[in-house]
């Protein structure tokens, strides 16, 4: 792997389909802002340019909008702008979009190193996800991914499962956290909350995060409060959008707790939520590293998750730092976050380290091929 020099001259491509709310859109734009604080060019190349984090690029950061309708309608023009931009490497996020990245680079020519990270554990996804697409990207995985210069999954779950479902050898495959708990997150989770909910005095808040999907089984969550409530007063917040929304409001009003359960959609600052709640429950079928499960540890808030593939258990050090239950258990569920509400378990600060932006920079860096400032200087 040849190594770029570090510098002005530096420019590094990430390339995603948007940034609407999501955890890996997230992530990457955490990567973003640290890769400019390390002396890099970003370029932000955006399938199309929408989605609520759009107003949190920095500015230091230059949003390319290829403005196709669909990742795979985008091809054309990620191969024009790699002729046109040669950037040193590009790093892309999500199966269909690394796809795109590997073949508009073979299309272009160009000596563009491609990084793919997979953030979301691919059995689990195409079990859940029936449909055309869900078919068939394992073939097309098992194509296009061995043409990547690195490969990087963001928990040793997903780095197992992808290597075992596209026959893979598991030492092509590198495990990088997310850059999770950085000084932003801990800032905002000590801007006041305005919500009157969480006045003192009253009961406690249970928080909930996500895309409104099957995935993340809301529905799980909200069939589980219902069980708390008759046996203690408390309330559930759940901050997200999506598909479902209608959904889970009718179960809501089925079970009678539609007064007890705030759903606003997606806000700009979680973390002051986390912060303010007594709970953090995570309800998901399947996860890549769940990046709201550390979230809410990095703000002081005792969890409660499922023990899905993949990541809260390699998060949660095997149950060591918060309860894991099992998938779709509403019975279990309900008693371990009774007994969080009774006896709330605070999580190690120092085990989420390795989720701090400067340990994942320098893997990032490492596998980007990107010379540090001692190789510079020699």
């Amino acid at each position: 792997m040849k190594n770029m020099s570090r510098g002005k001259d530096c420019r590094l491509a990430i390339f995603l389909p948007s940034l609407r709310g999501g955890g890996a859109e997230r992530v990457m734009m955490n990567l973003a802002n640290g890769f400019t604080g390390k002396g890099l060019s970003v370029d932000l190349v955006l399938v199309k340019a929408e989605g609520a984090y759009l107003k949190g690029v920095p500015d230091n950061v230059r949003v390319v909008d290829l403005d196709a309708g669909r990742v795979a309608r985008s091809l054309p023009a990620l191969v024009r702008y790699l002729r046109s931009e040669r950037p040193g490497a590009l790093l892309s996020a999500m199966n269909h979009a690394n796809i795109i990245a590997l073949w508009a680079r073979s299309l272009a020519g160009t000596p563009t190193q491609v990084t793919i990270s997979e953030h979301n554990n691919l059995s689990a996804s195409m079990r859940n996800v029936p449909s055309r697409r869900a078919r068939f990207m394992p073939w097309l995985m098992r194509c296009f991914y061995p043409l990547a210069d690195s490969i990087v999954a963001v928990s040793k779950g997903v780095a197992d499962d992808l290597a075992s479902a596209i026959h893979m050898p598991r030492e092509r495959i590198t495990v990088i956290y997310n850059p999770v708990v950085t000084p932003e997150l801990l800032q905002m989770a000590r801007e006041p909350l305005d919500h009157p909910w969480f006045r003192p005095g009253e009961p406690p808040v249970i928080l909930g995060a996500g895309r409104l999907t099957r995935q993340k089984d809301f529905s799980m969550l909200i069939r589980s409060f219902a069980l708390v409530r008759k046996e203690r007063p408390a309330r559930l917040l759940i901050l997200g959008e999506g598909g479902e929304r209608r959904e889970l409001e009718e179960l809501a009003g089925t079970l009678g707790i539609a007064g007890d359960i705030d759903m606003p959609g997606f806000v700009d600052n979680p973390y002051k939520y986390m912060a303010g709640a007594a709970l953090f429950a995570l309800s998901s079928k399947w996860e890549g590293l769940s990046t709201v499960v550390i979230e809410a540890m990095a703000c002081g808030t005792p969890v409660v998750s499922t023990d899905c593939p993949s990541g809260p258990r390699e998060i949660l050090m095997d149950g060591q730092y918060g309860s894991l239950v099992p998938v779709g258990n509403v019975e279990y569920f309900t008693r371990a976050v009774l007994k969080a509400l009774e006896h709330p378990f605070k999580p190690s600060f120092a085990w989420l380290d390795r989720f701090c932006p400067e340990y994942v920079m320098q893997k990032y860096l490492e596998v980007l091929g990107v010379r540090q400032q001692d190789e510079d200087r020699s």
